[in-house]
């Protein structure tokens, strides 16, 4: 798998430099900040291009040792990335509301996801039978829940480290993963406090661009990791496909083809030649006729020409 490259250069077309206005700043970004220009923050990207790296070495590091990572962003411009980088990654996501307890009351989110998969049975099955009111009573039941526990309704435990977009709106996930112990890599802007992330990363968290590397970069750094492991557990990716495999792809003409003894392999070899040549001949043939009709075609028009003349 490619690793997480990125450069300065990269941050900067994305618009990870680029702050919030200098009136709403929080002081305790100041060691992050580089200058101001036009009533805004600009962010020092030597700084955080080492946070980065460190922090994409500690998702890969932990998808190494098999823990899972938790996406979290809830923001209208970072939801899709965050569900993309999820899906892209077989992690969990968190991109429409953090339910209060998410974390720290795992039991009753997990009787939530169990009414999640009961009400989806029931469309399955079908409505008969119920009032029209009813079934949208179910229906907005089940889309509610869906938008709010479809990223972790395949999660049987709490995560072992979390990534987050902007910490203002998500502070109380990273005050539930503090309380347990789950480290926090987060995107840190100049209006924000960095209190309760373990590891920093001073960027804009508001730009689509921007969003969108960061959601790209943890997400190859899981692959990454994961990929790690599979290799140390001896699992050779390259040889997945073994020869029962391999030989299931080859039509059945062929097969038939390679069962047959080899006298009867020369044998039609043999056939096909000859009847190559008969064709060659016969083609030949076509084409003497065709330029001799040719010639009978030229010299009559050269008669008429002579004729005309």
């Amino acid at each position: 798998m490619a690793k997480p490259v990125f450069s300065l250069r990269t941050l900067l077309e994305a618009g990870v430099h680029l702050g919030h206005q200098t009136h709403r700043w929080n002081p305790q970004m100041a060691p992050y900040i580089h200058s101001k220009k036009n009533g805004i923050h600009i962010i020092d990207l030597t700084q955080t291009v080492p946070l980065l790296i460190k922090a994409l070495k500690v998702i890969e590091e932990t998808a190494a040792k098999g823990g899972s990572v938790l996406f979290v962003g809830t923001k209208r411009q970072a939801q899709l990335p965050i569900e993309k980088a999820a899906k892209d990654s077989a992690q969990h996501y968190v991109n429409h509301r953090w339910l209060g307890g998410t974390l720290t009351n795992w039991k009753t989110v997990s009787n939530s996801i169990s009414r999640l998969e009961e009400l989806d049975e029931k469309i399955e099955d079908g409505l008969d039978g119920l009032t029209k009111k009813e079934r949208l009573g179910l229906l907005r039941d089940q889309a509610k829940l869906q938008a709010s526990l479809g990223g972790i309704r395949n999660m049987n435990h709490i995560p072992d480290i979390i990534f987050v977009v902007d910490v203002k709106k998500e502070s109380l996930a990273i005050a539930e993963a503090n309380k347990l112990g789950i480290p926090v890599v987060a995107i840190v802007d100049t209006n924000c406090s960095p209190e309760g992330v373990s590891h920093i990363i001073p960027g804009n968290d508001d730009a689509i661009r921007s969003i969108n590397l960061y959601c790209d970069l943890v997400s190859k750094a899981v692959i990454d990791g994961m990929t790690t492991q599979m290799g140390e557990v001896g699992v050779d990716l390259g040889a997945l496909e073994g020869p029962e495999e391999v030989t299931s792809l080859i039509p059945e003409e062929e097969k038939k083809d390679q069962e047959k003894p080899e006298e009867e392999v020369e044998a039609e070899a043999e056939n096909d030649a000859s009847e190559a040549s008969d064709q060659v001949e016969v083609q030949n043939i076509e084409e003497s006729n065709s330029e001799e009709g040719a010639d009978s075609d030229t010299s009559e028009e050269k008669n008429k020409e002579e004729v005309s003349a």
